[in-house]
């Protein structure tokens, strides 16, 4: 990558970011309902055209953060050098809630969970949120057939197994911290979660 590729691509990034930012003010504030496209664009000091240049639609500006995330599950797996697959997405999420990190949701930062609420109670950025998992389910069926064969619809049964165990610890995560608890609280519980639902995974089959 040259230097001004290196350039073009950061400030790419900075204006993703700006207008994400910018969005989630409003939608915040004001509620996602009420602000338009217009309005951000003219919030964030850019052109309407900009916005759609970066977002299809103001769903998809609205979940950036979670869809910047979808290919985690594929790339852990492509990733995982000769561990079985489960056992490098245990290590994954894992190693994710010692780091308390956002995307398993495992953050009590006031900001942070404002966003997750809105995401959870804002129908249509609920429905959005469920599309990007399936996303993710079919980049994880593609990296667990590899690249010589199209997934099998086991193996599509397969990684939607994973998904959906995956999604289902970091709700339970996000609910107890919805409802106040803190992030110390919620992390040894999540880890031994983590342990029973991995191991409730069939690791017997190739991986």
């Amino acid at each position: 990558m040259t230097s001004s590729t290196g350039l073009r691509q950061r400030k790419k990034q900075q204006m993703s970011q700006t207008l994400w930012e910018t969005a989630i003010m409003m939608f915040l504030r004001d509620g996602y309902d009420a602000v338009t496209v217009n309005q951000i664009a003219a919030a964030a000091g850019v052109s309407k055209m900009t916005v759609f240049n970066y977002f299809a639609s103001k769903e998809d500006l609205a979940v950036h953060p979670i869809a910047s995330h979808v290919k985690d599950l594929a790339s852990a797996v492509r990733d995982r050098l000769d561990q079985p697959v489960v056992e490098a997405l245990r290590a994954w999420y894992l190693a994710a809630l010692d780091r308390r990190d956002p995307v398993v949701g495992l953050d009590d930062n006031p900001g942070v969970l404002a966003v997750r609420r809105m995401l959870r109670d804002t129908p249509a950025l609920a429905q959005r949120v469920c599309a990007l998992g399936y996303e993710a389910r079919d980049l994880l069926a593609a990296e667990i057939s590899g690249t010589e064969e199209q997934p099998t619809v086991m193996t599509h049964v397969r990684a939607g197994q994973i998904i959906a165990t995956v999604e289902a610890l970091i709700a339970e995560n996000l609910r107890r911290l919805l409802a106040g608890e803190s992030v110390d609280a919620v992390h040894a519980d999540a880890v031994v979660l983590a342990h029973a639902a991995f191991d409730t995974l069939d690791t017997a089959r190739p991986q």
